[in-house]
């Protein structure tokens, strides 16, 4: 009996013994995986199907990668196929895309009729899944930003599983995730007056949506403000410019046109106005008539399509694709002869480089950058224009968001010509140009829709609506969504045709349109800000506005720093009427500059982008 007694004791003590040891093991291991990876998100989705809810739970467990955020798909806006514009698009475009989904934060499942039920990895608050299905998922994008389909990141790595509603909105339906709540109601408080927007109709018609985003976390660093960009200037550029090995009569002329600009006379013949949304009036007036002068550019032949030669013309990375059809087809600026050129342009789609090599859905940003070196060797042994000036007379111009990485070490000299401007990554003050995201729906009509209210007719203070990517744009609906009825402040809108019309009706009767970062810093909503004379609030931390070289932002457009987003609307509603009225009749002279011509017209975007480049480029010749 007593032998029984200490063999059943001792069994235990050994079973526990074991449990302990089991124990710690599993502790090791969960903290080895929390330091070696402490900040991804990962969601991990539980539906029900006959209540209709979806819980989402975050965990702490993956390595933050060299980016301002703690997410790691390093941006990756993988290209998904547009039925609409018989094309590949990218992240930038996809995220836009969720302005139009049912779901108030951009997790967009392949739902069909049957409520079938998906599988997939979430890093972040992003919606991975296979190509296949971000093919089925694409639409027509407008007035959109980056998603997060991503076939790269999840080859092979499918671990998750979810079950969405086939219409969110059915039943009582709810989000939740643990931080950053935020109401989508669908009694949405109004605007009183007439001319008021109603929303009941823009999301699930049931009742309303609940979610709380998981914030990814911002990296410490003090941002650099529009003020602080301002003091940059071409000097610090020119410092390190390369002096050429040997001089030729293309540079004097450069050092000539330098001397005219600076010294240029001031210009009379303008309204005060329109003088004062420019840095230097005189100054631009006098660059740009050198330029349409004495600009030559040369374009390179070489280059296979469809990366080279062959770009977009719709979506949202339709400025690389304009400015390249544009300027391959111009007479005016472009030469048969390289020695006649002062400028030498590299016509190469980011976006369609990131497609062709993402054949088998895995391709990192150094497969991209050695494609570009690989080009780059071949220009440089059939010409001795690279070896000139290291690359400083080249120039490109892309617009996916994969872009400054890819090209910082092989064109580390070259002029970019980017819309990923950011400040704190990378992109130089004098030397890199800022390019502008311009989402055109209609290659034939790029124009279309162009124009906005009255001041007097703009009942609605403040407006946002997008997919909740990054840090940002959770932090902004959680302060905002719902708080003031003269605050609109919204997630994903439907992405219907009555949607989409009312995204653009909110931006035309809206003072200001919060043009809020996602991933990266760029955002479409800027130049949909101007095009809708919206007067832009712009919350990006260390983004270089569009052609910063040439206008002067603070006049015509609000800087607010990501910190200051719990007093958005007391920065607002500090502004004077007056000044309001000024900034928005400053907009409305800025939109000529940043419209899109099948056929060029003088002081377009096409020769907008093109002065920019010029101008950077004449500023680095030394003297």
């Amino acid at each position: 009996m007593d032998n029984g007694l200490s063999f059943r004791r001792l069994h235990q003590v050994h079973i526990k013994r074991l449990l302990s040891i089991v124990g710690i093991f599993t502790a090791l291991l969960a903290l080895l995986h929390l330091f070696a990876y402490p900040y991804w998100n990962y969601l991990s989705v539980l539906s029900h199907e006959n209540v209709g809810l979806v819980s989402l739970t975050t965990s702490n467990s993956s390595k933050l990668a060299d980016s301002d955020i703690s997410h790691d798909h390093k941006n990756d806006r993988d290209a998904l196929s547009s039925d609409d514009m018989g094309q590949t698009t990218t992240a930038l475009e996809m995220e836009e895309r969720n302005l139009y989904q049912g779901s108030t934060f951009g997790i967009e499942g392949h739902v069909n009729s049957h409520r079938s039920a998906i599988t997939g990895e979430f890093r972040g608050i992003t919606n991975i899944t296979t190509a296949k299905e971000c093919r089925d998922l694409e639409v027509d994008s407008m007035e959109m930003e980056a998603s997060d389909c991503n076939p790269h990141d999840i080859a092979g790595k499918q671990t998750g599983s979810m079950s969405l509603d086939n219409k969110l909105g059915s039943g009582k339906s709810a989000l939740a995730v643990g931080i950053n709540s935020f109401l989508v109601h669908k009694n949405e408080s109004k605007v009183k007056g007439s001319n008021s927007l109603q929303v009941d109709s823009l999301f699930s018609n049931d009742i309303s949506v609940m979610a709380s985003i998981p914030a990814l976390r911002k990296r410490g660093g003090k941002a650099m403000s529009i003020t602080e960009m301002n003091s940059l200037g071409n000097n610090s550029v020119e410092k390190k410019s390369k002096r050429p090995r040997w001089s030729s009569l293309r540079d004097q002329e450069l050092q000539d046109a330098r001397f005219q600009i600076e010294t240029a006379s001031i210009q009379r013949n303008v309204s005060e106005v329109h003088a004062s949304v420019f840095r230097n009036y005189s100054m631009f007036k006098r660059s740009y008539e050198l330029m349409e002068k004495t600009l030559k550019v040369y374009v390179y032949r070489e280059g296979e399509k469809p990366i080279f030669h062959m770009p977009y013309m719709r979506g949202i990375y339709a400025s690389e694709g304009w400015f390249m059809k544009l300027m391959e087809r111009n007479k005016q600026f472009v030469v048969k002869e390289p020695k006649k050129a002062h400028l030498f342009y590299l016509p190469f789609s980011s976006v369609k480089l990131r497609n062709a090599l993402n054949v088998s859905g895995s391709v990192s940003q150094k497969d991209i950058e050695n494609h570009l070196k690989n080009y780059v060797v071949i220009i440089a042994s059939k010409y001795r224009l690279w070896n000139k000036r290291g690359g400083a007379d080249h120039f490109l111009v892309a617009c996916h968001d994969w872009a400054p990485r890819s090209t910082r070490n092989t064109f580390g000299n070259s002029i970019r010509v980017l819309c990923n401007s950011n400040i704190a990554r990378g992109f130089k003050i004098g030397k890199d140009v800022s390019l502008p995201v311009t989402y055109i729906r209609s290659a034939e009509n790029p124009l279309k829709d162009i124009g906005g209210n009255p001041p007097s007719n703009r009942p609605i203070l403040a407006f946002f609506a997008g997919g909740m990517h990054g840090y940002v744009r959770p932090r902004l609906l959680q302060y905002w969504h719902n708080k003031k009825p003269d605050m609109k402040i919204y997630g994903p809108m439907p992405r219907d045709p009555e949607g989409k019309a009312k995204y653009r009706e909110f931006m035309k009767s809206s003072k200001y349109c919060i043009c809020a970062k996602g991933y990266e810093v760029h955002t479409p909503r800027v130049v949909e800000s101007i095009y809708y004379e919206c007067v832009p609030v712009i919350i990006s931390d260390n983004y270089v506005p569009p052609l910063f070289e040439v206008f002067n932002w603070e006049s015509f457009a609000l800087f607010v720093l990501e910190d200051d987003i719990p007093n958005l609307r007391d920065i607002l509603m500090s502004i004077p009427q007056d000044r309001y009225m000024m900034m928005q009749r400053r907009l409305k002279i800025v939109q000529q500059y940043f419209l899109w011509h099948k056929v060029p017209q003088r002081y377009d975007l096409f020769h907008m982008i093109l002065h920019s480049v010029w101008y950077n480029r004449v500023f680095q010749v030394p003297r």
